[in-house]
């Protein structure tokens, strides 16, 4: 298993995620298969400095619910890109992978750093 650092100053979140993905599940290796987890770990800097396009900044919305009646709660990029970047960008790549018994494995190989990290 390799082990990839990306930069994520004024990248695309979508773009971004994508190119996270697919190194997580591997699809660029030459023993790919969609039902084995063959990825690499991947370590994501710089975090709070992604760029999006658009509007989205205001009108992207995240929903959550607790479960209880009336219990939905929103939070628009913006707001949470200010509370923690980590999840902006975990909840793009996390609802990118497939669907099933992988995805907790390929995810928890994700790490996330706000800013620069110390070597």
């Amino acid at each position: 298993m390799d082990k990839h650092i990306i930069d994520a100053k004024n990248k695309i979140l979508g773009r971004l995620a994508v190119e996270i993905a697919n190194l997580l599940r591997g699809k660029g290796k030459t023993n790919f298969v969609p039902y084995l987890d063959r990825g690499d770990n991947v370590i994501v800097i710089n975090t709070d400095k992604i760029a999006v396009t658009g509007n989205k900044m205001k009108d992207k919305i995240y929903y959550h619910h607790s479960g209880y009646p009336g219990g939905i709660k929103q939070i628009n990029l913006e707001e949470l890109l200010k509370k923690d970047s980590r999840k902006v960008i975990f909840k793009a790549v996390y609802g990118m992978l497939p669907k099933n018994k992988l995805r907790d494995k390929m995810i928890k190989k994700l790490e996330l750093y706000k800013g620069e990290i110390e070597k």
